[in-house]
């Protein structure tokens, strides 16, 4: 008995002791938080420094970043809440049903997010002190609400963007505090430090979950399912402070529990402010619409998701000058997130019971009575196998339960490709996703055809439906379908090589085929496409479908074994031949079979370009194709030397992008046989200039009546009051409009698709017909709008336009596509079109 009180009492001192040694930021680091901007490393250091000298902090690397910049959290509470941890995790789970039995423990989870843009530094540096003050033992307050919470904090969820900007600002500042704005150190050079390493904007990618960053970060926070979760921004040094509640349009599924601690905790805040004398304002721009965020995300999953934004951002740097002459300071910006940090560890402390069983009502409620109008949601299975699959990872990724289908009939839905309600069967091979499960709300905001927009003006895209995403033959229905047993995804057969066939044959339907595809090419194995259909040996085979024939690759060695390595490596199913004279189609000697030569491939960036259309190409090429690229710069393109590369890609741009001896430079290479893929913006470069086909308008009389119409309105417009002159002019502008863009399949463009795509469009572009083109994409007419905000002035203009389109110029070709086809790196069905704009046309 004395040797245990001996132990007890030794390890209290310890414990102590370990305490004593925490030191504060300003003495880890030397020098005071504000003063200048932290390196990631050395807020790793000072976590890890933290965590090993309390017990009742325990740090979790939960992945990487592009660059090997570690991705941590720190987990915090009390001593009896951390010996119980692992429980406390698991019950969590057990309220919202996605692990079965009922929770022993009583304790919210706090989870606050930091410094997810780059730029917005004030984040992390708000990070380290909120973290320093909670697991400080001294500090009597932040100990007390430790006892009835779990607080996890993410300190920095953009570690390379975090640290890009930082490392060049720190570069670039004074000694002597440089608040005017025009100093070099307050204007970042392009592509800025908001983004990550790929330039993506890691707070739309919560649910796609295309990032390293977010795969890793939605994994750990799926296995805690947190009742809280605060996103810390910032945005213009000319705004104070923004704090929930949000702002309209709020999504329909979100609870009034939710929308009444938004204003809890908003009040709660707002209270120290208010004794500080700072200004603030709630209830606008932010919405919780668009589910990818880090605010709606969680509200979709059953927590409160609450979006802050301290005045500052990049420009501030470590003190500015703002519109009314105050210096806005970086220690000025760091006590802003600090007492919102504080402030919601403090109203979770005091409404823990609350959250935690209006958390397991919502659940509770949402899995057994969906509230949405669409109970249950089919996947055909005769939908395209490849992105099928695409779309069964990002179930899988959210945890979204699906199941088969099985043999049903007399069953009526919304049909994502007629956009109307028809009567439908369904098979063994379909897929059935129900609202019925602990992802009820997440299930239905993603597949719902038609999100309701209670306000147009919005922060985001308005939609986003996964069929139309994935390209896939889909049925929405208002009443309850279960599955019929568990949906076993198709088990790959391996490829055997054996006796050398006249050719292997591969299917071109998604990016696993276009990775194929690049690994086939880089292993020096020739490919070649079919330009018709065909029959050989009883197969049926469509144009744009990939041949590995025997002639031609003669020269390489273990041909067979390389084939057949590769595709089993992508799981490509390999049909074979033995002969090259067809029933029906073109023999294999035809010249309408055509060699893929493979592309030496070059994206345009820099200043003037888009960085978030040019990282996802960037990503695009790096990690789904695994293709070399070259990365050049817009403002140097009048002097390179093209003639290395036989493609080049233009992202979206603004102004005048290419200048006169740059345009030379690139119009004479695509003469000479090049081939540029223009995107979006980038079209501008092209259209209505003389020598090239892409016009904005088909003829005078287009024009005159599209004038007429436009002083109509513009009459109309002058007696608007002031107030609503931003809901006028939205009125001309896209955001996230899903369109049915009819393919020619017999042209390149078209191969994969069945003759159908639907873009995701975010511009009010309208360009006529191709004349001397092809018009392998069109908007054959306004039936063909499915879904989303467009603008009331040119929605009924979209029909009979291009949307994707090849002109000749010279030996070479302009492809043109005037929306973004991989936006954000989600939509998923764009991927195969560009592929074929990149290997397929102008072979």
């Amino acid at each position: 008995m004395k040797k245990l009180l001996f132990l007890s009492l030794f390890v209290f001192l310890t414990t102590i002791c370990s305490w004593a040694q925490i030191q504060t930021p300003e003495q880890f680091l030397g020098y005071k938080p504000g003063d200048r901007f932290t390196p990631h490393h050395r807020m790793v250091d000072y976590f890890e420094h933290v965590a090993a000298n309390n017990p009742n902090v325990k740090l979790v690397q939960y992945g990487e970043t592009n660059e090997k910049r570690p991705l941590i959290v720190a987990i915090l509470s009390s001593s009896e809440n951390m010996a119980n941890l692992e429980q406390i995790r698991t019950d969590n789970l057990k309220r919202t049903g996605m692990v079965d039995g009922n929770p022993s423990t009583s304790v919210p989870i706090n989870w606050m997010s930091f410094n997810v843009h780059g730029n917005e530094s004030v984040g992390m540096e708000a990070a380290i002190s909120s973290f320093y003050t909670l697991a400080n033992p001294d500090n009597a307050k932040s100990q007390e609400w430790l006892k009835n919470q779990v607080v996890i904090i993410d300190p920095c969820i953009n570690p390379d963007g975090r640290d890009r900007y930082s490392n060049w600002y720190n570069q670039k500042m004074n000694t002597t505090l440089q608040p005017d704005l025009q100093s070099v150190e307050h204007n970042e050079l392009w592509p800025g430090g908001r983004a990550n390493h790929y330039l993506f904007d890691l707070n739309r990618d919560w649910a796609w979950q295309v990032q390293v960053e977010s795969q890793a970060r939605m994994k750990l926070y799926n296995q805690w399912m947190p009742q809280l979760h605060l996103d810390f921004h910032e945005q213009g040094i000319n705004n104070p402070f923004y704090m929930a509640p949000a702002a309209e349009p709020l999504h329909e599924q979100l609870t009034a529990w939710q929308h009444e601690f938004q204003d809890t905790f908003g009040r709660n805040t707002a209270k120290y402010f208010d004794e500080a004398g700072r200004f603030y304002f709630t209830k606008e721009r932010f919405d919780l619409l668009y589910p990818s965020y880090g605010d709606s995300y969680p509200m979709f999953n059953g927590a409160i998701g609450m979006t802050i934004e301290q005045g500052g951002g990049g420009q501030a740097g470590v003190g500015g000058f703002d519109a009314v002459g105050d210096t806005v300071t970086l220690s000025y910006r760091i006590q802003g997130h600090y007492t919102a940090a504080m402030s919601a560890t403090e109203v979770t402390s005091k409404n823990a019971e609350k959250l935690l069983s209006e958390f397991e009502k919502f659940f509770d409620e949402n899995s057994s009575s969906p509230k949405g109008q669409y109970k249950s949601f089919v996947i055909k299975g005769e939908s395209n196998p490849a992105q099928v699959a695409k779309l069964l990872e990002l179930l899988d990724k959210n945890k979204i339960v699906y199941g088969k289908a099985g043999a049903k009939s007399g069953l009526k839905g919304f049909s994502y490709t007629s956009g109307k309600s028809e009567s439908f069967s369904t098979s063994e091979e379909d897929i059935i996703i129900n609202a019925y499960q602990p992802k009820a709300v997440l299930t239905q905001l993603l597949f719902e055809p038609n999100p309701a927009l209670h306000d147009s003006i919005t922060y985001d895209i308005t939609s986003w439906s996964m069929p139309y995403a994935y390209g896939l033959e889909a049925y929405a229905l208002e009443t309850r379908v279960n599955a019929a047993g568990e949906y076993m995804k198709p088990e790959f057969s391996a490829n055997v090589a054996g006796k050398t066939p006249v050719a292997y044959i591969a299917a071109w339907e998604g990016t696993r085929d276009a990775a194929f595809l690049s690994a086939l090419l880089a292993a020096d194995i020739r490919v070649k496409y079919n330009e018709f259909p065909f029959e050989v040996e009883g197969k049926s085979f469509p144009a744009g479908s990939l041949m590995i024939t025997k002639g031609g690759n003669e020269y390489a060695q273990n041909f067979d074994q390389k084939v057949v390595e590769i595709a089993n490596k992508f799981g490509v199913t390999l049909a074979t031949t033995m002969s090259g004279y067809v029933d029906k189609g073109k023999d294999f000697g035809s010249p309408n079979i055509r060699v893929i030569q493979a592309p030496k491939v070059a994206l345009v960036g820099g200043e003037g370009t888009n960085s978030l259309n040019y990282g996802a190409l960037w990503h695009f090429f790096e990690k789904d194709l695994n293709y070399p690229l070259v990365n050049l710069e817009l403002d140097n393109m009048g002097r390179y030397d093209l003639n290395k590369y036989t493609v080049l890609i233009m992202p979206s741009m603004r102004g005048g992008g290419l200048s006169k001896s740059a345009e030379e430079n690139v119009m004479q290479w695509v003469r000479g046989g090049g081939k540029v893929i223009a995107i979006d913006g980038a079209l501008n470069l092209f259209a209505n200039k003389e020598g090239f086909d892409l016009k904005t308008f088909d003829s005078d009389d287009d024009k005159k009546a599209a004038q007429k119409k436009l002083d109509s309105l513009a009459k109309a417009e002058r007696l608007t009051p002031y107030q609503d002159g931003e809901r006028v002019a939205i009125s001309n502008g896209a955001a996230g409009a899903i369109y049915q863009i009819t393919m020619d399949e017999t042209h390149p463009l078209g191969y994969g698709t069945g003759g159908t795509y639907y873009a995701l469009k975010n511009n009010s572009s309208k360009f006529t017909y191709l004349n001397n083109g092809a018009n392998a994409g069109i908007i054959a007419n306004n039936d063909a709008y499915r879904t989303g905000y467009i603008g009331f002035k040119i929605k009924s203009t979209m029909g009979e336009s291009m949307a994707i389109g090849v002109e000749r110029a010279g030996r070479g070709e302009i492809v043109y596509f005037v929306d973004d086809p991989i936006f954000r790196g989600f939509w998923e069905s764009g991927k195969l079109i560009l592929s074929n704009a990149i290997f397929m046309v102008g072979q």
